[in-house]
């Protein structure tokens, strides 16, 4: 390029003026240009030099805004074809120039040559040759230059060229428009197809002033997606260049300043036209960001019509050498490692419509965030009911379809995750609350972005930065499209319709809600479940899609270890490899589709039952990989002897619940006697209450005087620190005080609450339950509680007796106990163990009498015949006096032995 400007001579400079360089940066007019230097470490000197002797038409100038009553100047006949003429030959090329004079206000008029040295082509004499400039008036031809001067226009009146043809040249006098009625009507009516332009000024790098052609409007132009450093006006009317501001306008206008080229107009900013420059030699817009003079605006990025992924793409390499703009730049994932910023990873759970849990190769576990997209959201305040617990799944509209769009995309699969940023962890605020630190990143699977496609599928909505917030989406463009298309189409949040609604009945824990549920359950045979949450490795919640219900399900047929728990006042211990046993189930089946038969439930409210996935028994699966042992309810299933083969095969690996396994050496011992005394170990207990399906509670007779000590002094404390009534709010599953009919304080267990006038509550002293309101209950002080004395009341059953089923039958049995031990001291042995609780044989105190084969005797009750050898004889003895009942036709045998014909009428099984 041509060496930068020299200095001017004075207007009284020497007989042979000095011949000085520049680069012409713009052409004024038809007489006048402006000419810089070569830049050096930011932009170059500038001066405007006047052509001498000569005289080009004005060029139109728009009235000053602060002057209302000032009118438009349009131009002169032949202005804008002379300064045409010059720009098309001078704009970005090396001149020459002497300065013959220099007035006092600084204007310098001189002599421009096209080229390095005088012997190019004279300017002024090219002008005058075409017709589109005159010499000035009362100049005299005394020298060379100024007669050259006049044989040119001479020629050119001959010629009647330019200003000397025919007519008054209105015909070069432009109709400029300055303003557009419609700006977006004027966008659109373009299609999107170049128009061919002129820029007549840069303001900054990214906004400039072009003439349109041919139709001359006047428009500022925008570039879309960028902006670059600006020059803030200051109060006093200076402006103050941010930093790379002057830089940045320097490159664009060096490439641009009365250039022809070809405007894309895009959308439209108030007057302001968004559009792209194409230019020649490239795209100023993707030059601009690679430089270093620009950044992407998310604003307008949408609107650029050659794809947005080359503007992040020219930005992201600008950013990466740090030019300019971007010397600070510290990239968001700079501080880790390739292997974390790009892996494979197995997706094993989904968190919420925005967060997924996943297994990294090294099988550590893995939160990711996806990046810039925000989860569907409760909008108001007034739009959940207060009383009501919050069920984001369920309640937040749109929240379920998106988490079951990523379950049934993601779960089990490989995904590919690119880390965009971490976000810091964050403190809570009066609004907000706390988050700890964030990993968020591009997830996807088979070249699907699963961000987007939420998105799209308006199942998610795209978080706004700031302008200068990098922590975003590597795919944020994309992001915003997307949403865009969701916006159009009116898809989910972004529907006019009504909000799906889904009513999930959640049942588990409730009793009565359960026994409804159990027949149907069993009839359906196989039914259809996910899995949303497991708590151990055999107690998983369920949700059935066709019953809309979740329930708590226990895995049948196994004794899996149990897991760590929280109880009041203590955190007991998990056993051994219960949390291997938690992880493998939850790998196994977390959030994916299973099948499910029920069997039965507890007391609870807890379904038991076998799950199958992928068509293989979970229970099974457990016991194989040794992180279960069959349970002895097992017997009754078909899937038994799977069960026992996989166990058999895990003792002998001697692994994890086994691995202390060693299998008993078969002993030569003298054969065991046929009858084997059962161990009668009788101890004196006092029985408190009777239920009516004949258990009944004991109290310990060697501990009853703690227990009186305690009730006493927690009387004394009741009575100097009594509860204010009201003021204990119970809650299901609490110990807590009640006052009893008798007007005395005892401990109890809150185990349901109706109502603050109907709550139910278990005496756990003394085994009774009662309904009580809340205002005759309190909370149960500390030194009182069951860790200093645990609860006295002990449940049994009776051994070797079948409780009759039919009621009247029942009640005649349960009073005829009440009479003879209820309130009195018995002898109590245990006899064997059952799921619900001991079974166990009574004796009186003084007569030693089996109160169990009283009942018997009396016909009040069946025998329950128990095939363990131990047990023969006493069994026995308990036949003989059932066959004596039913010869003397006693209570249950009054009308014969009805267990042959009618037993399932009556309610009987042999």
């Amino acid at each position: 390029m041509a060496s930068s400007a020299q200095s001017g001579g004075s207007s009284g400079g020497p007989s042979v003026p000095t011949v000085q360089r520049g680069i012409v940066k713009m052409v004024l007019s038809g007489c006048a240009i402006i000419v810089r230097g070569q830049p050096r470490g930011g932009p170059p000197p500038e001066r405007q030099i006047n052509l001498s002797n000569i005289r080009a038409g004005n060029l139109a100038r728009r009235a000053a805004a602060a002057q209302p009553d000032a009118k438009d100047t349009p131009d002169e006949p032949w202005a804008f074809p002379a300064r045409e003429f010059l720009r098309k030959k001078l704009i970005g090329k090396e001149v020459c120039f002497t300065i013959e004079n220099k007035t006092p206000q600084g204007r310098e008029y001189g002599m421009i040559y096209l080229g390095k040295d005088t012997n190019g082509e004279n300017i002024a004499e090219s002008l005058v040759a075409e017709g589109l400039a005159t010499r000035r008036e009362g100049m005299r031809a005394n020298n060379p230059e100024q007669n050259r001067l006049s044989e040119c226009e001479e020629q050119a009146k001959s010629a009647k060229k330019g200003m000397w043809s025919d007519g008054n040249g209105s015909h070069t006098i432009r109709d400029l428009k300055y303003t557009i009625e419609n700006p977006r009507h004027f966008v659109d009516s373009h299609h999107q197809k170049p128009v061919n332009a002129i820029i007549e000024h840069v303001r900054d790098g990214s906004v400039v002033r072009a003439l349109l052609l041919p139709d001359y409007y006047l428009v500022t132009v925008m570039l879309s997606g960028i902006k670059c450093p600006t020059f803030r006006r200051e109060a006093d009317g200076s402006e103050t260049p941010e930093p790379y501001a002057a830089e940045a306008k320097f490159f664009t206008e060096s490439r641009l300043l009365q250039r022809d080229v070809q405007i894309i107009l895009e959308s439209c900013h108030n007057q302001n036209v968004l559009g792209t420059i194409l230019h020649p030699n490239g795209n100023i817009t993707e030059l601009l960001l690679k430089e270093g003079f620009a950044r992407c605006v998310d604003w307008s990025i949408a609107v650029y019509t050659r794809g947005a992924e080359k503007l992040r793409a020219a930005e992201r390499f600008a950013k990466e050498r740090r030019l300019r703009i971007w010397r600070d730049y510290v990239p968001p994932t700079a501080n880790l490692d390739q292997k974390d910023k790009q892996f494979v990873a197995k997706v094993m759970q989904v968190l919420n419509a925005d967060a997924i849990v996943v297994k990294l190769n090294s099988g550590d576990y893995k939160t990711i965030h996806l990046s810039s997209i925000r989860p569907p959201r409760l909008e108001g305040e007034n739009t959940q009911d207060k009383n009501k617990k919050l069920r984001p799944l369920y309640d937040i509209p749109y929240m379920f379809e998106a988490r079951e769009f990523l379950r049934k995309k993601l779960i089990g699969k490989k995904v590919n995750v690119t880390v965009d940023y971490i976000r810091a962890a964050s403190p809570a605020t009066e609004t907000v609350p706390a988050f700890s630190e964030r990993t968020c990143a591009t997830v996807t699977i088979g070249g699907i972005n699963i961000a987007e496609a939420l998105v799209s599928k308006g199942l998610a909505t795209v978080i706004r930065y700031r302008q200068d917030d990098d922590q975003r989406s590597s795919h944020y463009d994309e992001l915003l499209a997307a949403e865009a298309r969701a916006i159009k189409n009116g898809k989910g949040l972004h529907s006019k319709k009504e909000v799906p609604i889904h009513r999930v009945a959640d049942i588990s824990g409730d009793t009565q809600k359960a026994k409804q549920f159990l027949p149907f359950l069993q009839r359906a045979g196989r039914s259809e479940a996910v899995v949303e949450y497991v708590f151990s490795g055999s107690r998983l919640k369920l949700y059935l899609p066709k019953e809309t219900c979740l329930i708590t399900f226990l895995l049948a047929g196994i004794e899996c270890p149990r897991g760590a728990r929280n109880l009041p006042g203590l955190v007991q211990e998990g056993e051994p490899f219960s949390e291997e046993a938690m992880l493998f189930t939850k790998e196994l089946v977390l959030q994916r589709e299973v099948e499910v038969e029920v069997e039965s439930m507890d007391k609870a409210g807890n379904f038991i039952g076998w799950l199958h996935i992928d068509g293989a028994n979970l229970s099974v699966l457990l016991v194989e990989h040794a992180l279960s042992k069959v349970h002895f309810t097992a017997e009754r299933s078909s899937y038994y002897k799977s069960l026992l083969s996989a166990e058999e095969a895990a003792k002998q690996k001697k692994e994890k619940v086994w691995a202390h396994y060693e299998e008993q050496p078969v002993e030569e011992v003298p054969p065991v006697p046929e009858e084997k005394e059962r161990s009668a170990s009788y101890k004196p207990v006092f029985v408190t209450e009777i239920t009516d399906d004949l258990h009944f509670y004991v109290q310990d007779v060697e501990t009853g005087t703690q227990l009186e000590k305690l009730m006493e002094n927690m009387r004394n404390d009741i009575a100097s620190h009594p509860p204010v009534e009201g003021s204990y709010a119970p809650r299901r599953g609490e110990f807590c005080i009640a006052k009893f009919v008798d007007g005395e304080w005892y401990r109890a267990r809150v185990e349901k609450v109706v109502s603050p006038a109907k709550v139910h509550v278990f005496y756990i002293d003394y085994g009774n339950r009662e309904i009580l309101p809340s205002s005759r209950l309190g909370t149960l002080p500390p030194a009182f509680s069951t860790r200093v004395l645990p609860a006295q009341a002990t449940e049994y059953a009776f051994a070797f007796i079948q409780v009759p089923q039919d009621e009247d039958a029942r009640t005649d049995a349960v009073d005829s106990v009440v009479r003879d031990i209820q309130n009195t001291q018995c002898l109590l042995n245990v006899e064997h163990q059952s799921t619900s609780c001991p079974h166990v044989t009574l004796q009186f105190a003084d007569s030693k009498g089996d109160v169990g084969l009283g009942l018997v005797k009396e016909g009040l009750v069946m025998v329950e015949v128990r095939k363990e050898k131990q047990f023969q004889k006493v069994i026995t003895e308990y036949l003989n006096a059932q066959e004596s009942a039913k010869s003397a036709r006693l209570n249950l045998w009054r009308y014969g032995d009805f267990r042959a014909d009618d037993a399932d009428e009556f309610g009987y099984s042999r």
